[in-house]
């Protein structure tokens, strides 16, 4: 169950972190909203080897792709979405982005921006963690799910039908219920992609499909364009969450409200500004942790260490960040970091020395021009 259970995390949240998700052939997840459907993609090139497929009713048997049945609704708000399998049960609540501050935690969630008003107050709740520090206690739960997030900010490279498509009633396609129509059930694989590459090249900032059915792109646009942090925020969000699930107190984040060490450059002068390369450093009164987005590592260090990495990703480079920490200690934590398999800083590239160009002969009509 806890496979299928990431598969279907990977799909709302249109995130593969394992990057196991994409097939060479077919989607990774496909949810089905009517089983009228279900022939269908099982015969086209929607579905590979590889592939999930959820459908209403009753779970396929073993003989080909993994078919798995549910109960419920995965796109309407304040709906339940059930998984029954001989593994045991798992129940899914639905909520929009907007109520989910007012209402209890009881069980697994799946947060949604379902409208403009949704993507406001995502926007309000992003802000204020930017600004103060604060980050919205519910969207940081551990078992909160936000979704469509590289239409929200992160890393949209990892989106696309490749990864997950959603059929509504009516067989039309997209990667999410809120999302841009991307083709219909009997499409081929192909297309959809291409169609996925046309939306986004219109777009300043992809993903424009995963909510294109619920906000203007422009207002999407817009906000995103305003805030180019906002995918550090979602992934300070991530590591807050995996940290509260393992009964950690809710840190502060390096870059949000606070800086474990005063004077580093602020604002655009800062390397950490923007991007998800960089790590991110939080803190407790007790301890300190290191995280790093892709891939999801999350390493536990002393505060001295969490400062000079902090001056590392902020400055960018070690002898900018000498200003602010001793340079044997630099020097000792980006080889430590490196070995366990951490980059802490980009290394720069040599420049070429410029050969001189010999005169060459050119001959009209040549070949070889």
């Amino acid at each position: 169950m806890s496979g299928i259970k990431g598969r279907l995390t990977a799909w709302a949240a249109g995130q593969d972190p394992a990057v196991s998700l994409r097939n060479a052939s077919g989607t990774g997840v496909l949810v089905l909203e009517s089983a009228e459907h279900l022939e269908r993609v099982l015969r086209s090139d929607l579905v590979g080897p590889g592939t999930t497929v959820f459908v209403p009713g009753e779970a396929g048997d073993a003989s080909g792709p993994v078919v798995v049945g549910y109960e419920g609704s995965p796109s309407e708000s304040g709906a339940e979405f059930s998984l029954v399998s001989d593994a045991g049960d798992f129940f899914l609540q639905l909520q929009s982005y907007g109520i989910s501050e007012y209402m209890s935690v009881v069980g697994p969630t799946l947060v949604r921006v379902a409208d403009p008003a949704d993507f406001g107050a995502y926007l309000a709740d992003a802000d204020r963690a930017r600004q103060e520090g604060v980050f919205a206690d519910f969207l940081t739960h551990p078992v909160i799910q936000l979704g469509d997030l590289a239409a929200l900010g992160a890393d949209a490279s990892a989106d696309g039908p490749g990864l997950r498509l959603y059929a509504n009633r009516a067989g039309e396609l997209s990667t999410a219920p809120g999302g841009r129509r991307l083709g219909a059930v009997g499409d081929g694989m192909a297309g959809l992609e291409a169609e996925w590459a046309r939306i986004n090249a219109a777009s300043t900032h992809p993903c424009a499909v995963a909510l294109g059915a619920v906000l203007p792109e422009r207002e999407r646009a817009a906000a995103l364009a305003e805030r180019p942090w906002l995918g550090r925020y979602l992934a300070a969000v991530e590591a807050i969450r995996r940290l509260r699930f393992d009964g950690s107190a809710v840190p502060r984040v390096s870059g949000f409200g606070h800086r474990l060490t005063a004077g580093l450059p602020e604002g655009t002068a800062a390397a950490d500004e923007t991007g998800t390369g960089a790590p991110l450093v939080l803190w407790t009164d007790e301890t300190a942790y290191v995280h790093i987005a892709t891939g999801g590592r999350t390493f536990q260090v002393d505060h001295l260490t969490a400062r000079v990495v902090e001056a590392l990703t902020v400055c960018g480079s070690p002898d900018a960040a000498a200003a602010f920490a001793d340079k044997e200690a630099l020097e000792g934590t980006v080889a430590r970091f490196a070995a366990a398999g951490v980059q802490l800083v980009r290394p720069v590239r040599p420049v070429r020395p410029v050969r001189p160009v010999r005169p060459v002969r050119v001959t009209v009509g040549s070949r070889g021009l």
